[in-house]
């Protein structure tokens, strides 16, 4: 497959998590990161972190705050300091929304979906400008399992999260030759949970195990590389659905 060494990725939620994880990945492979947040000083520290472990690496930090009603605006900015880029891959996320059915209303309904699912439509509508044309670019949208494996009071977020599969292939024929696809990721340690949460949600997997945040960024980079994929899904799950 080929390499993306020098291609210039942007990363939606890059400063933790799975999407820090995505970022260290793409620089150990060459690539040139772009990652983006509303937290200043948490760009500010991830950036440091980055270039401290790749000194010929190019990482740039950038604020964006995707919460705001007018995110479209502020996405807008964003793609015309970066300029032209070769993948985008979207991991923001918020506060999961989890609450009994009895207690919810249409402004948590709506809030819910903001950032895990209005906002990705919003990117995709902008990559078509900067992405650079043909198969070789793409869009690495990330959703969850919960959107196959229902849960009590998850019905909402579980609602986006599969919501999102069906996007993708949508996505994907909207925007070819450019392609989309989709990572879904299972329970993965990162620092939301404590080992306590972490070894509680292993005994849930078949494999008695979460993912690490390097497993998982694995499947962004596989799908940067394949250009023959899209419309896909990448789950990396611990066999979580079929326990």
């Amino acid at each position: 497959m080929p390499s993306i060494k020098n291609s210039t990725i942007v990363i939606f939620g890059g400063s933790a998590g799975i999407g820090y994880g995505v970022a260290d990945k793409c620089l150990s492979e060459g690539a040139i990161v772009h990652i983006s947040s509303s937290n200043p000083s948490r760009i500010t520290q991830a950036v440091s972190s980055l270039k401290g472990k790749y000194l010929a690496g190019q990482v740039t930090g950038h604020t964006c705050d995707l919460s705001l009603p007018d995110v479209e605006q502020r996405l807008v900015k964003l793609f015309e300091e970066i300029g032209s880029c070769d993948h985008i891959v979207y991991t923001a996320g918020d506060a999961l929304a989890v609450k009994t059915l009895k207690d919810i209303d249409l402004q948590f309904i709506q809030k819910a979906g903001h950032i895990r699912f209005h906002v990705p439509l919003l990117v995709a509508k902008l990559a078509l400008r900067v992405l650079k044309p043909g198969y070789t670019s793409s869009l690495i949208l990330t959703g969850g399992v919960i959107g196959n494996r229902p849960q009590p009071d998850w019905a909402v977020i579980a609602g986006y999260s599969a919501g999102l599969h069906g996007m993708v292939p949508g996505l994907a024929l909207d925007m070819k030759p450019l392609r989309v696809n989709f990572v879904s990721p299972g329970p993965v340690k990162t620092d939301l949970f404590s080992d306590e949460v972490a070894e509680m949600l292993a005994k849930k997997t078949a494999l008695g195990k979460v993912g690490s945040v390097e497993e998982v960024a694995e499947a962004y980079v596989y799908l940067m590389k394949d250009t023959n994929a899209t419309g896909s899904c990448v789950s990396s799950n611990a066999g979580s659905l079929f326990v």
